[in-house]
């Protein structure tokens, strides 16, 4: 693949990043010998018809098993998995999708399971591999929402998905509190497993949420300006949760080395693609059909994609920028410079690299094992391209 005309003036370690998204479809990509080429054209796929049902039961589990001793904790910590405001779960539908496109079972040998609530213990092995599977999604939902609690609270946001936020509507230590209770509970949820590879790559997504918070809250001067700590900081603290989440569901399926670096690949690309297009939507997004505020991002003093990309027509962000866009004005003056310049165009063509090589990475998967699995993998393509059109 080609291109990078866009990256002219970016610092150095931000010019490596097009030719990152270039070349790192990874090694079993570049071993399969699959082109990236342009960006597919994808057709509709009802995802909700192939998982919905499947979905909802996850969902109606996790409400069981986040059951505290506490009716007030349990109260707080199924406050963001309530009927209808249960977000975009896209997190839950690749993980989901994923599983069935590798699986050798069809549909119908597997729809005992799908359909049906699993209210077992969160701490008891489960004996079929799609159950384990199905735990790798309710633990990475779980984590992701604790993520969100602590991230409100950081961030004193006020709206979430619609809502008054949990620190606003209980306070920050409740807040804090809950968040914590629900990493415990998917850190047990986690050992029941009893996989070591497993319990590794979803510890070191936690570890990549902490570490890519304290980069948001502490860069230095050049790290606030460059666009390559942009980048890596968006891995740590999305990406990385959806790509090790993919390859636990391939290695407890047991479907090979090469499928899982596929799978990891898959979710990588899809996480780096939804975040990007998240750090646009701030900025030409509708609060209300985002549920939160938008331009959020400044007014919290972070300069995302869009500000990054816009500094090399627009100087005058620099400035914006490392003053963390805090004095009055501010950030309306940082909104009116990027609308001028081609810095949001330039965020969204970077998601559509990503989303092309989610896209690639499922072309390279095993050959399919039945039709349900093949019908899988085309809406894996079209959730990989949909992250990066929709508006909320």
């Amino acid at each position: 693949a080609s291109g990078g005309g866009g990256w002219k003036g970016v610092d150095r370690r931000g010019q490596t990043i097009l030719r990152q998204l270039n070349s790192a479809s990874s090694s079993a990509l570049e071993e399969n010998q699959c082109s990236l080429g342009g960006f597919p054209v994808v057709p509709y796929v009802d995802v909700e018809g192939l998982i919905g049902e499947e979905k909802n039961c996850l969902t109606e589990r996790i409400r069981h098993i986040v059951q505290a001793e506490l009716p007030s904790l349990a109260r707080v910590a199924e406050y963001f998995f309530q009927p209808g405001v249960e977000g975009k779960r896209v997190r839950s539908s690749a993980l989901l999708l994923l599983a069935s496109s590798l699986s050798e079972s069809d549909a119908a040998a597997q729809s005992e399971i799908t359909t049906r609530v699993d209210l077992s213990p969160y701490n008891q092995f489960p004996e079929e591999v799609r159950r384990r599977q199905q735990r790798i999604a309710e633990i990475t939902e779980m984590i992701h929402v604790a993520s969100l609690l602590h991230d409100d609270v950081l961030d004193d946001a006020e709206t979430r998905r619609g809502l008054t936020t949990v620190n606003k509507m209980f306070g920050d230590k409740v807040a804090i509190l809950a968040g914590d209770f629900l990493l415990a509970r998917a850190s047990v949820a986690l050992a029941a497993l009893k996989n070591t590879e497993v319990v590794g790559l979803i510890a070191t997504c936690i570890e990549n949420l902490a570490t890519g918070e304290m980069m948001q809250s502490r860069g230095t001067r050049d790290e606030r300006l460059s666009l390559d700590y942009y980048y890596r900081k968006t891995f740590l603290k999305t990406a990385s949760l959806l790509a090790n989440s993919c390859k636990s569901v391939a290695v407890l399926g047991e479907h090979g080395d090469e499928a899982a670096q596929l799978a990891y690949d898959y979710g990588y690309h899809v996480g780096m693609a939804f975040q990007l297009t998240d750090d646009v939507l701030d900025f030409v997004g509708s609060s209300t059909t985002l549920g939160k505020p938008t331009l959020s991002d400044l007014k919290s003093g972070i300069a995302t994609g869009p500000v990054l990309f816009a500094i090399e027509e627009e100087p005058q962000l620099v400035d914006l920028t490392l003053r963390k866009f805090k004095y009055e004005g501010d950030v309306e003056m940082a909104a009116r410079l990027v609308a001028k310049t081609d810095g949001v165009k330039k965020t969204i063509e970077m998601a559509e690299n990503h989303a092309r090589l989610a896209i690639k990475a499922v072309e390279c998967f095993p050959q399919a094992a039945s039709k349900h699995a093949e019908a899988c993998r085309d809406a894996l393509r079209f959730l990989a391209q949909s992250v990066t059109s929709r508006q909320k």
